[in-house]
């Protein structure tokens, strides 16, 4: 029947009926008649009070809207419009699936024409390119499928789905026409709290609705506008004519759409301008739109004029960026990213017009690059410290986001002879006018060295400006680098002069050196950083790299002594090299001089990029590979982090890799790594490029390392080199022109004389690695020549001749063979050997009789080594017999007691696993030793004994819910103080754990710890306010040793306390507190404060209610804790690194000596089968020993459980028809029903299996309880033994128990039955392809906000519930408290432990209570061993069973919480994060 509301309703809806479909035909004006419709029934649909009942307002909309709606779009009746519609639609060949928020896509890294083309999760599956590389990220949604466009993919565009002619589309759009009707407008500039703020001050509201109206409007808007999107992407964008038309609309009037966009606030993905990356990535109509629209022209022009802060040379000005102007350059930003989407692909064909355009593109680029070149000049800061950084980051924003532009259009100008010409010239026309504007105070010199000089200018980088923004020059590099490449240079004779092509670059790296050598610290950071950045790989390709080519095009246009000279002179070492007499030594100018001869070095050396060297285009990266992998084994991501990225975010390190290394895999901890290959190592070049001085250091560590594994010298000489390209041939010359030459001999004659503060190691170790390049080049273009070409390298000549008058020294040759013995120069012995061997031995005899006079000193002192070995050996040998001959009698005995051991354990039937008894009268005696341990916190060691000072040992209490996957007891959580935990529930789906790290203390040593803690905390709080890792007012602390969370302490109770010959008493005298004795004298009182500090720390939190010594519980939940920890380490041993070996009995026995009792007392024991023995309740048990009583306790529980198993067990253990069994005993007949079975051996079976885990925890009771001997199998997966006296009075026992009516009622049907053994918990099985997760979280909706996508969705591991985390919509309260969605579930799933999954950040995440969590790695690899936390790489991942199957080890074994702990103490920043709102 209707309900009131329900009748209300159609009522309602019957005064609101829409006019007749007559009516509709009859009107005049149709749309004004739907306007007029629309404003008067849209107000009482949707803003009438609030919305009672969304299923009528959903229902009164499709009756009175969508009917008018409709008339409004076909203009006649639906039925007719809709009909044509369906009978001249043309549905597009393209998938078009429109792509949810955090839906997982997938581009292939091998076919795609760029990183925007993705595919569906659908047509990815049924594609070629699963087989391929392929890179998988989750969607911000906006975008589509790209299945079906043939421009989108180099090869296989359709998949098995959308193949032409078989199918249209994956999955239809459902577009929903919503209409709102908001008063409060989301603008995106206030945050959360402040609308949150605001709304209850306008509208007088509570906080809490203040955050619904909030979410409502932010969501409903984000809605509509997305709504939008997906109405262009599924219907204008998907037909190719109409897309053509838009996107030349979108061309024209794309400088006032951008306009409006910088000037708004909304974020992209909201704007239209983001519907640019759907047009300008495909490449027919970005080269239509450059051609006919000027696209190219208008982006780089309409970008430039948003940048109007310029200084007097018309350069960018970012210092006086206000916060506004930052926000809006910014946003201006975007318009680099259209620029990168028109160029990402490159023409293979080129028009005339398409010419002409893209050079018109080119011509606006320069001037946008000319704005650049030069700007945020610095001049070294002499006397005082800099007042103020400088802002720098800016125009370093600006230079890594046009890299790939600046990429882009060289690769452009490659396709094209005619193009990268016009560019050449184009460029060179910007860099003289450039020139024109720097030539201020630069007065000319002329300089001479060795015979020659050259005119050049004035200028010291210490003291005029400089600055390290060049696109210019490095873009004329670029192009340099491509006219020979394509060897057209020939065709182009105009040049500007060499040094004006070095002059700048040159200063740039003299700023480098000067910076290294600490001249500029008083500039402040900001210059460090930007000396660091101008080296990093995100920016090294276009600026450190293309200075250094300039440098490389300059010199191979001059004389080499020119070169050098000037080289000099911007170094500012002119006056060294060139001057005779002595100068003052200054230690700046040795480090300027290592700079200076590693710059020289890396002109000569570096020839591995095409067009410089004669090599591939793959041989640059191989090199890269090689030098990384030479400092030490690297995984595939930091292979990749070190690497430059092009425009499609792709190193090309796949295809090269398995060249220069071999992968090891990883372990379940760890990560897999590259190793270098052992031929590759040759190739190694101490001085590459781009190392850093932490690398180099380190290459040339662990390369001497190797090389002495290897029994080889230690020497690390430079690798051979590929040929230069003609255009850079004449680049060799350096290496024996007559400068450098000086240069080198002046090094090494300051090398001579030990005591000369002119010279260092690094800069004598550069001084022969350039000899050594020089003799290298010279052996391989003899090798190379042939005999009709004569050779013009010979360096051996001149490096033979003495140097000229005036100085006359001595030739390098000569100063060689002095240093080659030098003491002071044993570290470059090695190599200087080798230099000489590189020469021509024949010509020199000296070479050949120094290494005959080495060898013979080397096996010399190889013997002497030996005989000293063999001498200290004799010696030792002799001390030890003389002292076995003194302490002849203490060595004897200690074999006697040896044996004694030996045969004892062979020949004692107590000692065999066969014969150890841990319960009855004939349980095994342990031998008493004294049990004497030490105290962390003062070293002192003490003896465990009753009277005594009392030890205790650190221990974490917590709930649990691990042992069964069960919910909590409802009873438990909603009245805590009423609930009796006496009867503990069969399937233990909860319970009570402790556990601990095993570290010892005395009692008032921890007493004081635990004191300092809280006074500490005290005055924290005053201080910070910030949480820590643990609670103290909730008695938690941190292990002083291990930092272990603690929250209560066990103590330790010595094992004679559980004999039979030291009763021990634990009673409940008047059920209120613990009391206990050893035999007639009362222990130490420590020992009773630590128990009641134990108990009520077991009762406060396995019943979480505040502490109460008098409440009769706490024994009973002590006991409880006892029984489910047993259960717990009888299913799960813990780890070495949980519970130490040697101090986890302390732990177990402190508990299970809880459990004793003397044999004149009445145990409380928990099972009702126990209370029902009647010899249990006789007062006087003399006749029985405390064994005998505990043997047939056990039996008498054992049989109960078999009874259990027997009526519990079935095929497949569902109930079955049963069998009843008539038994006589004596006169009486007993019917017993049991479940029928399928024969006695599954019987039998049933029974074995279920009766195992009793048998386990119980033998892990006795033996700690007596401290009997335990076997090895104890602890892991083992048999136990069970021998049961047959006796008729437990099986007249066990026939009643089975026919108690209550029995019979359950077994009929009438209650739960729990089967034994229990199923065994565990987490949730997860699917291999983690692409699975991210697609089933992309579907999920959140709960609570009428089916919006979750933002962040988080997978419980436990349950498998998919969570709406860190969100306001989902927050519950709990105790009081606003928490989220994950915290709120610990406390329901997991007794406040959790173990989640965020899908879109592929993380688990760890929480305990509301303050505690961390993060932790997920079980999910990549083919390289490396998870992906935030799915940054995008590398397809997949399950490691190994590290999930730790993870579950952790959680198994209750070590969450003690990870949480851990993470939290390591990594501070943790503390301070809003865990509860997760």
């Amino acid at each position: 029947m209707p309900t009131c509301l329900n009748w209300f309703v159609i009522i309602f809806m019957v005064s609101l009926l829409p006019p007749s479909t007559q009516k509709w035909l009859q009107v005049t004006d149709l749309y004004k008649e739907v306007y007029h419709h629309l404003a008067r029934y849209v107000p009482k649909i949707y803003c009438l009070g609030p919305n009672l009942n969304p299923q009528s307002e959903d229902l009164l909309a499709q009756m009175l809207l969508q009917a008018p709606l409709e008339w409004y779009l076909c203009g006649e009746d639906p039925s007719t419009g809709l009909a044509k519609l369906e009978q001249n639609n043309q549905p597009s060949q393209l998938c078009g699936h429109v792509f949810k928020v955090g839906e997982p896509t997938y581009s292939c890294r091998e076919c795609a024409a760029d990183p925007t083309c993705v595919l569906c999760m659908q047509c990815f599956l049924g594609s070629v390119h699963k087989e391929h590389r392929y890179r998988m990220t989750t969607s911000g949604g906006g975008g589509f499928c790209d299945c079906g466009d043939t421009e989108a993919w180099k090869k296989g565009p359709y998949c098995q789905k959308h193949e032409p002619n078989i199918s249209d589309s994956c999955q239809e759009v459902s577009i929903s026409y919503d209409t709102y009707y908001c008063m409060l407008f989301n603008d995106e500039v206030h945050t959360y709290e402040q609308v949150i703020y605001t709304l209850q001050k306008a509208v007088n509201c509570t906080q809490k609705e203040a955050v619904s109206f909030a979410t409502t409007v932010d969501r409903d808007v984000s809605r509509a506008r997305n709504v939008y999107h997906q109405l262009f992407m599924s219907s204008l964008l998907m037909d190719l004519k109409y897309k053509k038309l838009f996107a030349i609309q979108f061309a024209k009037n794309y400088e006032r759409l951008q306009s409006d966009y910088v000037k708004d606030d909304h974020d992209r993905e909201f704007s239209v301008t983001d519907l640019s990356v759907q047009m300008f990535t495909v490449p027919s109509l970005a080269r239509m739109l450059i051609t006919e629209e000027n696209l190219m022209t208008t982006i780089i022009r309409t970008f430039v004029d948003h940048l109007r802060h310029r200084d007097l040379q018309g350069r960018f000005q970012f210092e006086r960026y206000t916060a506004q102007q930052a926000f809006k350059f910014r946003r201006v930003q975007s318009l680099i990213g259209d620029l990168k989407y028109v160029l990402i692909s490159r023409p293979t064909e080129w028009s005339d017009q398409l010419r002409e355009k893209f050079l018109e593109g080119l011509d606006t680029f320069l001037e946008l690059l000319k704005c650049m070149q030069g700007m945020d000049p610095v001049v070294r800061q002499v006397g005082q410290h800099i007042e103020m950084e400088p802002e720098w980051e800016a125009a370093f924003t600006l230079q890594m986001k046009l890299t790939h532009i600046i990429s882009m259009i060289q690769e452009w100008c490659a396709t094209d002879e005619r193009v990268l010409i016009e560019a050449y010239k184009k460029c060179l026309t910007a860099l003289t006018h450039c020139h024109s504007g720097f030539a201020d105070g630069e007065q000319p010199i002329t300089l001479s060295m060795c015979g020659h000089s050259v005119d050049t200018i004035r200028y010291c980088v210490s003291q005029e400006k400089v600055s390290i923004h060049l696109p210019v020059s490095r873009l004329l590099a670029g192009l340099h680098v491509l006219l020979s490449k394509m060897e057209v240079a020939y065709r182009f004779p105009e040049q500007l002069p060499p040094p004006m092509l070095i002059e700048h670059p040159l200063r740039c790296l003299v700023l480098c050196a000067q910076v290294h050598a600490g001249m500029w610290r008083r500039n402040g950071f900001s210059l460090v950083n930007q000396i660091y950045y101008y080296h990093n790989v995100k920016c090294r390709v276009e600026m450190f790299d293309k200075d250094l080519i300039m440098l490389q095009a300059g010199a191979s246009m001059m004389d080499p002594n020119h070169f050098l000279m000037i080289v000099l002179s911007r170094f500012e070492l002119y006056h060294i090299f060139s001057s005779v007499c002595s100068l003052d030594v200054v230690q700046q100018n040795n480090t300027l001089t290592e700079e200076m001869l590693h710059l020289i070095m890396m002109v000569v050396g570096e020839r591995f990029e095409a067009g410089i060297g004669q090599v591939e285009g793959c041989d640059e990266i191989k090199r890269e590979i090689l030098h990384q992998l030479c400092i030490r084994p690297m995984a595939h991501s930091e292979l990749v982090k070190a690497l430059p990225e092009n425009e499609n975010k792709e190193t090309g390190m796949e295809r090269v890799i398995d060249c220069v290394a071999s992968f090891k895999k990883p372990g379940v901890t760890g990560r897999g790594l590259y190793e270098l290959r052992p031929e590759c190592a040759k190739q190694f070049n101490l001085y590459f490029h781009h190392y850093s001085r932490a690398d180099q250091s380190k290459a040339e560590e662990a390369q001497r390392k190797l090389k002495r594994q290897n029994g080889e010298d230690t020497a690390l000489p430079p690798p051979v080199l590929p040929p230069f390209c003609p255009l850079f041939a004449s680049l060799v010359n350096i290496l024996q022109c007559d400068v450098l030459l000086g240069m080198l001999g002046a090094v090494l004659q300051w090398a001579v004389e030990p005591s000369a503060g002119h010279w260092s190691e690094s800069m004598l170790q550069r001084v022969l690695h350039l000899i050594g390049m020089a003799l290298l080049e010279e052996q391989q273009q003899l090798e190379n020549s042939s005999e009709d070409n004569d050779v013009y390298f010979n360096f051996t000549l001149k490096m033979s001749r003495p140097g000229e008058a005036p100085s006359n020294t001595a030739s390098v040759l000569a100063l060689l063979e002095n240093l080659q013995n030098a003491p002071h120069l044993e570290v470059h012995e090695d190599m200087i050997r080798w230099l000489l061997k590189c020469t021509d031995t024949s010509a020199s005899p000296l070479f050949q009789t120094a290494c005959d006079k080495d060898k013979a000193e080397r096996k010399r002192k190889a013997e002497i080594a030996r005989l000293r070995r063999e001498k200290v050996m004799a010696q030792m040998s002799e001390m030890q017999r003389h002292f076995i001959n003194e302490n002849k009698e203490l060595f004897q005995q200690s074999l006697e007691e040896r044996i004694k051991i030996v045969s004892h354990r062979s020949c004692s039937p107590a000692s065999s696993d066969a014969a150890l008894a841990c319960v009855g009268p004939r349980r095994s005696r342990p031998r008493e030793k004294r049990q004497v341990v030490t105290c962390i916190l003062c070293q002192e060691e003490q003896e465990i004994r009753a009277d005594g000072k009392a030890m205790v040992l650190a221990a974490f209490v917590q709930r649990s819910t691990v042992i069964v996957n069960g919910p909590l007891l409802d009873f438990l959580v909603c009245f805590p103080e009423r609930y009796d935990p006496l009867f503990m529930h069969p399937d233990l789906s909860f319970g009570t754990h402790t556990g601990s790290c095993g570290h010892i203390m005395h009692s008032h040593c921890w007493q004081r710890y635990f004191e300092a803690v809280q006074a500490k905390e005290q005055r924290r709080q005053q201080r910070l306010r910030v949480h820590t890792s643990y609670d103290v007012g909730n008695g938690e602390f941190l292990c002083p040793l291990c930092e272990c969370l603690s929250n209560t302490v066990i103590p330790l109770l010595p094992r004679t306390m559980g004999s039979s010959r030291y009763p021990v008493c634990l009673s409940l005298t008047n059920t209120r507190y613990f009391e206990v004795r050893l035999s007639s004298h009362v222990v130490s009182s420590p020992f009773l404060e630590m128990l009641t500090t134990f108990g009520t720390a077991t009762y406060k939190v396995g019943l979480k209610v505040h502490p109460n010594e008098q409440d009769p519980r706490i024994p009973i939940m002590c006991w409880s804790s006892c029984a489910y920890t047993i259960q717990s380490i009888g299913e799960n041993p813990p780890p070495h690194t949980h519970t130490h070996t040697h101090t986890q009995p302390y732990m177990t026995s402190g508990m299970t000596s809880l459990w004793v009792a003397r044999s004149d007392t009445n145990p409380l024991l928990t099972l009702p089968v126990v209370l029902s023995y009647g010899s249990v309740h006789s007062q006087d048990s003399s006749g029985l020993s405390v064994d005998a009583v505990q043997l047939h306790l056990f039996h008498l529980i054992t049989v109960a459980h078999m009874v259990q198993i027997l009526l519990t067990s079935g095929p497949g253990k569902e109930r079955g028809n049963p069998i009843t069994v008539r038994v006589r005993a004596g006169s009486a007949r007993v019917s017993v029903s049991l479940p029928e079975v399928g024969s006695g051996w599954h019987l039998w079976r049933c029974v074995k299996t279920g009766i195992l885990p009793y048998l386990r925890g119980a033998a892990l009771f006795f033996h700690h309880l007596h401290g009997v001997p335990a076997p090895p199998e104890l602890h892991g997966q083992y048999n136990v033994c069970l021998t049961l006296p047959f006796c008729l009075a437990f099986f007249l026992l066990s026939c009643r128990w089975c026919t108690h009516p209550g029995i019979q009622q359950t077994l009929q049907g009438g209650g739960v039955l729990v089967s034994f053994p229990r199923e065994s918990n565990s987490l949730i099985d997860l699917p291999d392809d983690y692409s699975a997760l991210i697609n089933q979280a992309s579907s999920f909706t959140c709960p609570k906000s009428g089916g919006d996508k979750s933002r962040a969705p988080t997978l419980c591991l436990v349950c498998g519930s998919m969570l709406c985390s860190q969100s306001y919509c989902c927050q519950t309260e709990l105790e009081g408290e606003d928490v989220g969605a994950c915290t709120a579930h610990t406390f329901a799933c997991g007794a406040g432990v959790g173990i989640f999954l965020r899908v879109r950040e592929s993380q688990v995440l760890f929480l305990a209570g509301k303050t505690k969590g961390c993060f932790y790695a997920p079980p999910y690899l990549d083919d390289y061993g490396e998870t992906d936390q935030g799915l940054r790489r995008g590398n397809p991942l997949h399950l490691c069973h190994e590290r999930y199957r730790k993870i579950q080890k952790l959680w198994r074994q209750h070590s969450i919480t003690e990870e949480i702990g851990h993470a939290q103490e390591a990594n501070q920043t943790l503390v301070g994060i809003d865990w509860q709102h997760l």
